[in-house]
């Protein structure tokens, strides 16, 4: 017979289990979904918004502009989404927590920015701090090694 004073799985059966990952295998994991996260919305916001943005595209009386405003919106909303997650992924790393979290206060910035675009009231200044965020956030990510590459999601993606 087992004492159950000295078997653990005899008292608690989930002890008795192999952990799913350890700490060094949670913090690589956290730098992919990070590079993941981040790639994402770097992608979406080159493609969907600055990539337009420059072309004229939201410019009042442009071909096209009503359907470019709305993917536009829904790419805001999504790098958001992405980049709130990225930095929830950093927490995982500590190195790349430290790069991240002065940039926490820059993503909060832009919390409206895709019903801002949707509604086509978006500014340069808009879109310059989309970039500046974007452009820290691959910069952290650098420094922490894990470099970010742009990630373009369909246009499913961003829909949800």
């Amino acid at each position: 017979m087992v004492n159950p004073a000295l078997d653990p799985a005899a008292v608690d059966p989930a002890a008795a289990e192999p952990s799913p990952s350890t700490s060094a295998e949670k913090q690589r994991f956290a730098k992919t979904r990070f590079v993941a996260n981040a790639g994402l919305a770097a992608g979406a916001t080159y493609q969907w918004i600055v990539k337009p943005y420059r072309e004229g595209k939201f410019k009042k009386g442009a071909k096209g502009r009503t359907f470019a405003l709305i993917k536009a919106g829904l790419a805001g909303a999504f790098a958001y989404n992405r980049l709130k997650a990225a930095v929830d992924n950093a927490k995982g790393d500590p190195l790349l927590s430290k790069a991240v979290v002065p940039l926490t206060a820059g993503i909060e910035s832009l919390k409206g920015l895709g019903s801002k675009l949707r509604k086509g009231n978006a500014s340069d200044a808009d879109l310059s701090s989309l970039q500046d965020v974007i452009t820290g956030v691959k910069s952290a990510g650098q420094s922490a090694g894990a470099p970010v590459t742009d990630r373009v999601p369909s246009l499913s993606q961003l829909g949800g």
